[in-house]
C-alpha cells in the first residue's frame, strides 16, 4: 500500500528509528542537565567558602571588632553580603565578602531565600554530624540525592 510516495513499511521503519533515537537522547539530556547542576553546585560552594575564609582572614588581621566568645566566623551568610565595618580604615568603610549568596542548585525549594537553601555547619559542630550554631563555619547541600559519581551532594 502506497501513502503519498512512501510505503507503510517505510513509515513504520521511520517511526521506529525516530522512537529509538528519542529513547537514547532523553537519558543523555537528563545526564547533561544533572552535570550542569553539579557544576553550578561546585561553583556556589567554592564562592561561599571563599567568602567565609576571607571573613576569617579579616578577623585574624584585626579588621573587625572581636569579642571573647567570637570564633572568627560570620554569624550568618547574610553578613558576607552586608559587609562589616573595617576597624583599620580611618573612614570606617565596609568590607564585603560576597556580592550575593548563590542558591543551592540542588535545592527543590524555590520559595526559600538563597541563604536558607544551604545547610550550615557551625565551628563547634563535628564534620560527621554538621549542626547549625552561633556562626557559619561551612555550608553544604541539603539534597538527599547522590551525584553522578555516587557521592551524596551533602558531602561535597
Amino acid at each position: 500500500m502506497r501513502t503519498r510516495g512512501f510505503t507503510l513499511i517505510e513509515l513504520l521503519v521511520t517511526v521506529v528509528i525516530v522512537g529509538l533515537l528519542a529513547s537514547i537522547a532523553l537519558p543523555m539530556t537528563e545526564v547533561a542537565v544533572q552535570r550542569s547542576k553539579e557544576q553550578e553546585l561546585r561553583i556556589a560552594l567554592r564562592e561561599i567558602r571563599t567568602g567565609i575564609d576571607a571573613y576569617r582572614k579579616a578577623w585574624d588581621d584585626g579588621r573587625m571588632q572581636k569579642s571573647v566568645d567570637d570564633s572568627g566566623y560570620p554569624k550568618s551568610l547574610e553578613v558576607l553580603v552586608d559587609g562589616i565595618e573595617d576597624a583599620k580604615s580611618p573612614k570606617r568603610s565596609k568590607i564585603y565578602f560576597l556580592r550575593r549568596i548563590p542558591r543551592d542548585p540542588m535545592s527543590p525549594d524555590t520559595r526559600s531565600t538563597p541563604a536558607e537553601s544551604w545547610g550550615k555547619r557551625s565551628y563547634k559542630s563535628p564534620a560527621e554530624d554538621p549542626q547549625e550554631g552561633e556562626d557559619v563555619y561551612d555550608v553544604y547541600s541539603l539534597s538527599k540525592k547522590n551525584s553522578l559519581s555516587g557521592i551524596p551532594y551533602r558531602e561535597w
